[in-house]
């Protein structure tokens, strides 16, 4: 039995991945500012509170134990201030990388982004493209990519792994707005014609990405990695197959495209809407990246489409609304406040 450390391991992904490590016989430490709840975990777990911002904690908690790997998850999203968002994301990483050297760890597999490809004219995008940041959080995980680079050099085996948007059971944020509105029937309006492609993942398919990153031999997974979906439509057929599954007369509705993200830039800089530029900016345009090569390398193969993983998530958050319902945030575990956007679900009744 093999032991690894999670950071950020109280989060979506973090649980996702603390159930799969379990499942296949591992123990997990997970270390996050957050507290965790200890009855959706294995029982085994252990729990560190505590800052990748803070090295004298990390190091406590990666010399607690022999680790074998560490997983660094914990990153600060688009919607944290931006100083917070460099803090975490470059100095908690290098903090990351220099605390699992020191302790003498060989391996820390890095959550990265597909986001560090900007927002590029040609498809599917290869781990070789060009990276090109957008806002804060694209630009500090290209930040934290080149860190992870320079620690290969160091000795660390530093697998990066670049997921698409994922989903599934327990996610929330800015897929609790289309699955509230999806709930009551609405028209749902997609930017622009939704005749692009737009690739999605389960998480339960990158939680088993990570875990082969984690596992597999050090000259094969010292790499970079594409990971999403290999079954997708046009956005238009993948929220059409959900609201087709709702069953309720939701349906989906084109909007004009650049009226709809001037819209929603105003909002945003108004702060009366929690989609960011990343979100509706890209929201009309193709994004897809080739899985070739962490399959060919790694032998990682997913299991869902995205319309698959759309109605799995829809159909936790169906089931588990009780729970879901009422404090908002800025997590993908919690609601987000849809601000305006409320008064336009009110309109598309």
């Amino acid at each position: 039995m093999s032991t690894f450390l999670i950071t950020g391991g109280a989060g979506f992904l973090g649980y996702h991945l603390c159930r799969e490590f379990a499942a296949k016989g591992h123990h997990c430490l997970i270390y996050d500012i957050a507290a965790h709840e200890p009855a959706e975990y294995p029982p085994d777990v252990r729990a560190f509170r505590g800052d990748v911002r803070d090295r004298e904690t990390l190091q406590r908690a990666m010399s607690s134990q022999p680790i074998d790997a560490v997983i660094h998850g914990a990153a600060a999203l688009p919607l944290w201030p931006k100083k917070d968002i460099f803090a975490v994301n470059v100095e908690g990483t290098r903090n990351v990388l220099e605390t699992a050297l020191t302790c003498g760890i060989r391996r820390v597999v890095f959550v990265g982004s597909t986001a560090v490809y900007g927002v590029p004219d040609k498809h599917p995008l290869y781990e070789t493209d060009p990276l090109v940041g957008v806002g804060p959080y694209g630009i500090t995980k290209i930040e934290g990519e080149n860190l992870c680079v320079a620690y290969r050099n160091k000795g660390l085996c530093v697998p990066i792994i670049r997921p698409k948007t994922f989903i599934g059971t327990g996610r929330l944020g800015v897929f609790q707005i289309l699955f509230d509105w999806v709930e009551s029937g609405c028209r749902i309006p997609i930017i622009g014609a939704g005749h692009n492609h737009y690739q999605l993942l389960e998480v339960t398919d990158l939680a088993e990405a990570i875990y082969l990153a984690s596992t597999a031999d050090e000259k094969l997974a010292n790499d970079t990695f594409n990971v999403g979906a290999e079954r997708f439509n046009t956005v238009r057929e993948d929220v059409g197959a959900l609201c087709e599954a709702a069953g309720n007369g939701a349906r989906v509705m084109s909007t004009p495209a650049g009226l709809v993200k001037f819209a929603l830039r105003i909002f945003e800089l108004l702060k009366l809407s929690p989609l960011y530029k990343w979100v509706y900016g890209t929201a009309d345009t193709d994004s897809f990246v080739s899985i070739d090569k962490i399959k060919q390398q790694l032998g990682w193969q997913p299991k869902f489409s995205n319309a698959e993983a759309l109605i799995r998530s829809y159909q936790w958050y169906l089931d588990n609304k009780p729970q879901a319902d009422g404090s908002t945030g800025i997590t993908h575990r919690v609601a987000w406040n849809q601000g305006v956007l409320k008064i336009f679900k009110w309109l598309l009744k």
